[in-house]
């Protein structure tokens, strides 16, 4: 290797440190706010006055966002540029957050969530197809997209705790206020450390009407499911909803077959490991939200803990998902895809039918956190191999679109899921002739099996998975 090839190659691995570690810190930081605005609920409704509906819409706008501006916020990454638009949704996510940490009224708050959101969905798919494409041998890619995976699963584990702390020793406005600083930092870190990349014309490239289509259906359809959680499923505002949001992603895949150039280029169907990743992202998205929904009631209704108690309970599933996902790369230089997201579905079934045998006087280690942290290991364990398979089947023009379907797919899968398996307890909770918290577990413990059963029924679609090892050659970690 000559001098020159040295330094090349030195600053080659300085470049993929800062931007893995720009990656993951965006991942902690989004991740995070989901979970720890969730935890400071009752206090925003104390501060700011708002009601029931009212307080469910501080969640539900950055929901309906983010799931909306996936798509768009993906494909503005290949046509726009990954740095331009990764800074651009890091600015607007921070702003929102100073915003909302600022609001003086309920729907103010609800508008900054609003926005936030919109960033979330810039940042998500551009984040991953930062880390593919500056990431190009496979070892290398399986073990950055491992790291950026745990961190982003530490962060789900982390925010419980973290949202009671600052709520508890400052406010709950902290809890939106404590991303201005980190967010500042990273947009100075990553003016610095991304490449500036090309820029490719818009003209002719960027599909409005495709882009309007499918941001109104994807939208629409996770304020229909909202709706039906609201005021039931066959209310006139939930139809009205659900029918517009079908229609108007009937209008994309029409636009999308006459456009010149599409949104979505309908050939990337033909990309079978994307294909069958976002299927099964769509069918088990919402399995892993649920669960942790499912136990942090469980924890503070039926056992009586606090918020902070119930998200200290909840920390050993959070780190079994970084814990798998930091293990995904190492047997991925060994083993095929798909057995390596086999082992992860099996974890996950096995401790989900575990965790569904919770009662009411049951203890905690056997009963709830070796259950908990063994389905969350394998949710780790079989993510990896659905991201890789999702992206690695498409060139560098199209990653971020890549990405932005993956990201969606579990969005909308995870709304309709989480939806359907909390209507499960709530029925098997209303039949249940032993009432009060004992009929509230036999709920929670039946949805939980459920979800088991949704993903046993993925592995099915696993078989369409690559069998070939993403790294034949073994390397150094």
């Amino acid at each position: 290797m000559t001098t020159r090839e040295a330094v090349g190659q030195r600053t080659r691995s300085r470049q993929q440190t800062a931007v893995l570690a720009i990656a993951c810190a965006v991942a902690l930081m989004t991740v995070l706010d989901v979970s720890v605005v969730t935890v400071a609920l009752p206090a925003i409704r104390d501060d700011l006055g708002l009601s029931a509906s009212g307080l469910q819409w501080v969640v539900n706008a950055y929901t309906l966002t983010f799931a909306g501006f996936l798509l768009l916020g993906g494909r503005a990454a290949d046509l726009l540029g990954r740095r331009r638009v990764f800074l651009f949704g890091l600015v607007v996510f921070t702003a929102a957050s100073l915003a909302g940490g600022l609001a003086q009224a309920g729907w103010q708050l609800v508008a900054a969530r609003a926005v936030q959101g919109i960033g979330g969905a810039v940042l998500a798919p551009v984040t991953l197809s930062l880390l593919t494409t500056t990431f190009r041998e496979p070892a290398e890619k399986a073990r950055a997209l491992g790291t950026w995976s745990a961190v982003a699963g530490l962060g789900g584990a982390l925010g419980g705790v973290v949202g009671g702390v600052l709520t508890g020793l400052l406010n709950w406005r902290w809890v939106l206020i404590v991303n201005v600083p980190v967010g500042i930092v990273l947009v100075a870190a990553s003016v610095w450390a991304l490449a500036p990349g090309e820029r490719r014309p818009v003209r002719g490239q960027l599909d409005l009407p495709g882009s309007a289509a499918v941001t109104l259906g994807t939208g629409g359809l996770v304020a229909g499911i909202i709706a039906g959680e609201e005021h039931g499923w066959g209310a006139p505002r939930t139809v009205t909803l659900l029918g517009a949001a079908v229609l108007a992603l009937v209008v994309f895949v029409l636009v999308e077959r006459r456009a010149a150039a599409p949104l979505v280029p309908l050939s990337v169907f033909r990309v079978r490991s994307l294909v069958v990743a976002d299927a099964i992202s769509l069918l088990t998205g919402g399995v892993l939200p649920a669960t942790f929904f499912f136990l942090s009631l469980y924890l503070q209704e039926v056992r009586g803990l606090g918020p902070l108690a119930a998200g200290l309970m909840l920390l050993p599933p959070g780190v079994g998902i970084s814990l798998g996902a930091r293990l995904a790369p190492r047997l991925l230089r060994r083993l095929a895809d798909r057995t390596v997201y086999f082992a992860g579905v099996t974890l996950t079934v096995v401790g989900l039918a575990w965790l569904s045998r919770l009662d009411v006087t049951g203890g905690y280690v056997l009963p709830v956190l070796v259950p908990s942290a063994l389905a969350m290991a394998g949710f780790g364990l079989s993510g990896l191999p659905l991201t890789i398979a999702a992206t690695s089947g498409v060139g560098d023009e199209r990653a971020g679109l890549a990405s932005g379907l993956l990201n969606a797919s579990r969005q909308i899968g995870g709304a309709v899921l989480l939806a359907a398996l909390v209507a499960v307890a709530t029925a098997v909770a209303a039949i249940d002739p032993a009432g009060g918290h004992g009929a509230q577990t036999h709920g929670y413990g039946v949805a939980l099996l459920v979800g088991a059963g949704l993903v046993a029924l993925a592995a099915v679609l696993g078989l369409g998975l690559p069998r070939r090892p993403v790294v034949l050659e073994r390397t150094t970690s």
